[in-house]
């Protein structure tokens, strides 16, 4: 451990208005020059990107709930999701659940479709 941090968050939810405050505490190797309070800030930010793509995995794919724990199986369907929600996005769908089922009603032409393979 080179330094510690202490972040304040402030949130403010858009639907009741209601503000929460948190106080998180971090630690890092990166020595003082390498991890100015900025670079904290935008580490402690970047968290919530990958945040924002594991709730559409898990609420679409119910990745938490996956029984696959062996071999390379748990990293496998975890690329095999992320990739059909990259080709989703790229081919322009924004509501993956609603798209997946709009591609589940022609399973052996819609998907090849979207990747290309026709």
């Amino acid at each position: 451990m080179a330094q510690a941090a202490k972040i304040h968050r402030h949130r403010t939810d858009l639907k009741t208005g209601k503000i929460t405050r948190e106080t998180v505490y971090t630690i890092t190797d990166l020595p003082a020059r390498a991890a100015s309070p900025q670079v904290f800030g935008q580490l402690a930010r970047s968290q919530w990107g990958i945040e924002a793509v594991h709730h559409v995995r898990d609420t679409t794919f119910s990745e938490d709930a996956s029984k696959i724990r062996t071999g390379h199986g748990p990293e496998n369907m975890a690329t095999l999701r992320s990739f059909a929600i990259s080709t989703l996005r790229t081919a322009g769908h924004r509501g993956i659940a609603s798209s997946l089922r709009e591609v589940s009603y022609t399973p052996f032409t819609r998907p090849l479709n979207l990747i290309g393979l026709t």
